[in-house]
């Protein structure tokens, strides 16, 4: 009989785990999104509101929760469900707190001597804006809020940024060095005690063509990471996420589920952590989920039952390259928004829609503003899957569409 998944969002993630658990599961998300109801139920509960939700998997008999937004993850349902015996593919309160936080994860950084850029912490603006003064330009200012993080280009241009950051009462900001290079993220999957390589990504987070702009959560991925050698891969295992896992042994509570790190990769190869990534990412997660060449749900079950550090001694691949595209909208005029196109994609396209996507009682996707849709190739080059994905995005069509035309475009 096929297990019961509950998974917690709304955003593309939840829609590519979705629809690839649903190959051999049963399928619920909360809240969801009205795309996602082709192929999973949605239930309308908030995604943090644990006696709600705990309520739902005991009358349906739901065998496996997985956490993927941020608000469930920092909520306290792993260790609610935990004590009524519902498995949670997510580590305790105690243990994601210090990784979800960015001030937490900062000084954790540094205290385990991970290198990451120079930075300071403030909760005064007046302080903030007397560090400033003695920074190079540019710099990066971000809060705990997600994507709050700002890249500063001009001393004089600070003070509305820092007005503007400390007026949303979101407690301390970090100022940190910029670090030039690539942006890169790391997964392993590990069950609080043995780690593995999960996956990894080149993730383009400017929001113009050749990384310029303002950052984003990311508008576009290539994974694996071609860049990231097997020698950095190791070294990441070995002093950056190793160390971090004892370290949550010994002072918080084992971390169990998918631990990523971001950073930099610069040209001379030296890398660089900026913070950690607690499950997949909008623009990478389907490209990921679908190069696993073992089953997802049992290998995230083999880490909730404690036979992972006994059974898996790695993660295995179809060694193929995905290329992510995220598709926006940069207005609606308050009108209706028809997307257009998705029937004429290839069979090998994968998309996954945002919230900001709906469908209307014409069974049509209607779009809002903001992020709006990833697609995504995989072919066995680079080059390969970044030109299908793109040949495929002139079939898709609405108003104010706009999206990266470089995503591993001349690659190098």
């Amino acid at each position: 009989m096929n297990k019961k998944v509950l998974i917690l969002g709304n955003s593309a993630k939840e829609y590519a785990l979705a629809k690839k658990l649903s190959e051999n599961c049963q399928v619920f998300v909360a809240p969801g999104n009205s795309a996602i109801s082709e192929f999973a139920t949605i239930v309308d509960i908030r995604d943090n509101s644990t006696r709600d939700l705990l309520e739902f998997c005991v009358e349906n008999n739901v065998d496996m929760v997985i956490p993927v937004s941020d608000a469930s993850i920092k909520s306290d349902i792993s260790d609610v469900f935990a004590r009524h015996n519902i498995s949670v593919f997510s580590g305790v309160y105690e243990s994601k707190d210090v990784l979800l936080d960015k001030i937490s994860a900062k000084r954790l950084l540094y205290k385990l001597k991970i290198p990451t850029p120079r930075f300071g912490i403030f909760d005064k603006q007046a302080m903030a804006v007397e560090y400033i003064k003695k920074l190079s330009i540019p710099f990066v200012v971000k809060s705990n809020v997600p994507s709050s993080a700002v890249i500063l280009n001009s001393l004089k241009s600070n003070d509305n940024i820092l007005d503007y950051i400390f007026a949303q009462k979101n407690g301390k900001i970090i100022v940190e060095d910029y670090i030039y290079g690539q942006a890169f993220t790391f997964y392993s999957i590990t069950d609080g005690y043995k780690a593995l390589p999960f996956a990894s990504s080149l993730i383009n987070k400017g929001s113009l063509e050749g990384e310029g702009g303002q950052l984003t959560s990311g508008l576009g991925a290539c994974s694996p990471n071609y860049k990231l050698s097997l020698e950095q891969e190791n070294y990441l295992m070995d002093d950056v996420i190793y160390p971090t896992i004892e370290y949550l042994q010994n002072y918080a509570s084992p971390y169990l589920g998918i631990l990523g790190v971001n950073g930099i990769l610069s040209s001379d190869g030296t890398i660089t952590i900026l913070g950690y990534q607690p499950f997949l990412q909008d623009c990478d997660c389907a490209g990921i989920l679908e190069n696993l060449n073992v089953n997802t749900i049992d290998l995230f079950n083999s880490c909730i039952i404690g036979s992972f550090s006994d059974e898996i001694d790695e993660i295995l691949t179809k060694n193929m390259y995905s290329v992510s595209v995220v598709l926006s909208c940069k207005h609606t005029n308050n009108v209706e928004n028809i997307l257009t196109g998705i029937e004429n994609l290839d069979d090998n396209i994968m998309q996954s829609f945002y919230s900001s996507v709906s469908k209307n009682k014409y069974f049509e996707y209607e779009v809002q503003q903001g992020q709006n849709l990833v697609l995504t190739s995989m072919a066995s080059t680079v080059t390969s899957a970044a030109k299908s994905v793109y040949e495929n995005i002139k079939h898709i069509n609405y108003r104010g569409m706009n999206y990266r035309k470089d995503i591993c475009i001349n690659i190098n």
